[in-house]
């Protein structure tokens, strides 16, 4: 039987925090053209979250999510599945070890209200950050459930874009999800954060154009020729 991939596993995959901003940002941008309906999309991001804050977001419209923040202070990735069997749900507050270990510096975002229910409990079944200065990602010392599947943080699951960058992986999951077909070339274009242009925007959807996407654009911050 293949190890759970955990929280753990997702942490030494994902790549130094400008690199993961910058990638956050292209899967927001892609679906920004793919996508005319903002309720349909599942990756966001907003340049200014705060006055010094970035915020990625991902929402599947199915109870599952993560968000991302990147500040001055480093990068707190917090995610949520909704079927895990360490939602806060299930064992009545966080799993023991997912948010224990959190530094200081980002405990504001661990009790930030958009990222809890509304009896102010942190909806969370996986947490990673990075401070600034920091060599590598860092997520709590958990003893994960013993009868579980393959997935028990739902990490694998909610980051696999995040672990997996390639161009032909966003490619297979667009088409699955948004039943198109999806020019490999356009998408490696903006996942190397290339400015958008025209061309870019039209072979990824005819229908699309830059001066429709003029305020996609201004929020997630993304560069234009």
């Amino acid at each position: 039987m293949n190890a759970p991939v955990t929280v753990h596993d997702i942490a030494r995959r994902l790549p130094e925090p400008a690199a993961l901003h910058d990638h956050c940002r292209a899967l927001a941008m892609l679906e920004a053209v793919l996508e005319s309906e903002r309720t349909y999309r599942h990756h966001l991001f907003d340049a200014r979250w705060s006055q010094a804050q970035a915020m990625a977001s991902m929402s599947n419209g199915s109870g599952d999510e993560y968000a991302i923040v990147f500040s001055s202070a480093g990068v707190y990735v917090r995610g949520f599945a909704h079927e895990s069997p360490m939602s806060p749900y299930a064992v009545d507050g966080p799993w023991p070890g997912v948010l224990d270990d959190v530094p200081a510096v980002f405990r504001a975002h661990v009790e930030e209200p958009a990222f809890s229910d509304e009896d102010g409990m942190p909806v969370v079944t996986a947490c990673i950050w990075r401070e600034t200065g920091d060599d590598r990602w860092q997520a709590g010392t958990i003893d994960f459930p013993e009868e579980t599947t393959g997935d028990p943080d739902g990490a694998a699951f909610l980051f696999g874009l995040l672990a997996d960058r390639s161009p032909e992986a966003f490619q297979r999951w667009a088409e699955d999800y948004h039943e198109v077909p999806v020019d490999l070339e356009a998408v490696r274009h903006v996942l190397s954060s290339r400015p958008l242009t025209e061309a870019v925007v039209r072979a990824l959807n005819p229908e699309a154009s830059l001066a429709a996407l003029a305020q996609d654009i201004a929020e997630i911050g993304y560069p234009v020729a």
